[in-house]
């Protein structure tokens, strides 16, 4: 599909940096499958601006979660839906790809279908009906035609709802990883006292969410429980990448543990270094997320934490169908991922849990195997996977 041809036209929408890194990778692939005959409009973030997209407003401005954050904003936000429903019912492109956020995504498409019926329209992350919410799916499905899933147990679950759906891979499988020599420049960077994993004291990987409502939840949680994982190793070393939107709540957090992390600032480190961490370090505690995908990907054993408001502890807790949300452990079909949400993150429990871990990771190491072969390692890229079940979808 290189080359000549007629132009294809394409209006994305991404709400959060992750999508913004999917619509960048699909916006590659689509170039790479029509050349010079892809034009792109839409919101997203850099990745997509790398691209070529000139953004209609600031992506930021979507990346809000949860009832108590978007209230304040409604009345913004609706304003926002309202505009970019009317800039792609102008543009009239080939195809509306909405890009996960599916709160601002699918109004936007609702308003879309309602002016242009005819307008194809694309949803790139499948919603996890499989996990909880599974009307969901019919919902979704009276205003999207097409779904680029991210898992691949996902596609029965849209088809089923009347909507086409294609596999297309996970983007985590294409993300670089840190070599040999980039893990022991880390350690010696750091004064870590090896410069290979796996020797001397072990070093934890403490990720505890990107969002200030979890970080505020988890930390004092993770506090303790590095506190009674280090009493039965003393010389155990802790280094915490700070997510750019907490970076400063996540400093003030940790600034009386009584064994300070090493704090990884993203405004001075870079993906290098937070990609160097996540090899170097022996396991890893990590709030629930995509995140358990990232240490699949570098072979990182892990402990998964996660705590939320009451309110959406009991909601979730009634909607939950599946006995773990740990993707590794869903992919792979095995629970070799211990976790521990809502009223079961407690500091004793985790600890317990990572002396077990680092004790016996064999189990987990083979899962997160399976689960990157499953998610597409070593064939072709996500991104253009995605670009070209798009161009089939047309």
């Amino acid at each position: 599909m290189r080359g000549g041809g007629e132009k294809r036209r394409f209006f994305l929408i991404a709400g959060e940096p992750s999508g913004d890194r999917l619509g960048g990778a699909l916006m590659g692939g689509l170039k790479l499958c029509l050349g010079g005959n892809a034009g792109f409009e839409g919101i997203g973030g850099a990745q997509m601006a790398g691209e070529g997209l000139q953004s209609l407003f600031p992506m930021k401005e979507l990346s809000v979660m949860g009832i108590a954050e978007v209230l304040p904003k409604y009345r913004h936000l609706k304003r926002r839906i309202r505009e970019a429903a009317d800039a792609v019912i102008a543009a009239r492109p080939d195809a509306l790809i909405t890009i996960d956020s599916p709160d601002f995504n699918l109004r936007v498409a609702r308003l879309v279908r309602a002016a242009r019926p005819e307008q194809k329209i694309i949803h790139y992350v499948a919603p996890s009906v499989w996990a909880w919410r599974a009307g969901r799916a019919a919902k979704m499905a009276r205003v999207v035609d097409h779904v680029l899933a991210l898992l691949p147990f996902e596609p029965p679950y849209m088809e089923a709802a009347g909507m086409t759906c294609e596999f297309v891979g996970h983007p985590v499988v294409a993300e670089p990883q840190a070599t040999p020599e980039e893990i022991a420049a880390f350690r010696a960077r750091h004064g870590l006292s090896q410069a290979e994993k796996g020797q001397g004291g072990p070093l934890l990987l403490l990720l505890p969410g990107s969002r200030r409502g979890e970080v505020k939840r988890l930390m004092p949680i993770f506090r303790e429980a590095v506190a009674r994982f280090a009493a039965r190793h003393p010389d155990l070393r802790a280094v915490l990448p700070m997510a750019a939107p907490v970076a400063a709540l996540v400093r003030e957090m940790a600034a009386d543990w009584p064994d300070a992390p090493i704090l990884l600032d993203p405004a001075q480190t870079g993906e290098d270094e937070k990609r160097a961490a996540f090899a170097a370090a022996d396991l890893a505690l990590a709030a629930s997320g995509t995140v358990s995908l990232e240490l699949a990907a570098a072979a990182t054993p892990m402990v998964i934490a996660y705590d939320m408001n009451w309110l959406s502890r009991q909601l979730i807790a009634r909607a939950l169908k599946v006995d773990t949300v740990t993707l590794v452990n869903l992919v792979s079909e095995t629970r070799a991922v211990p976790e521990f949400l809502g009223r079961e993150c407690r500091p004793e429990r985790i600890a317990e849990a990572l002396a077990q871990v680092l004790a016996a990771p064999q189990a987990q190491q083979a899962a997160m195997a399976l689960t990157m072969e499953r998610l597409g390692r070593g064939g072709v890229a996500p991104g253009l996977r995605a670009a070209r079940s798009v161009l089939a979808a047309l």
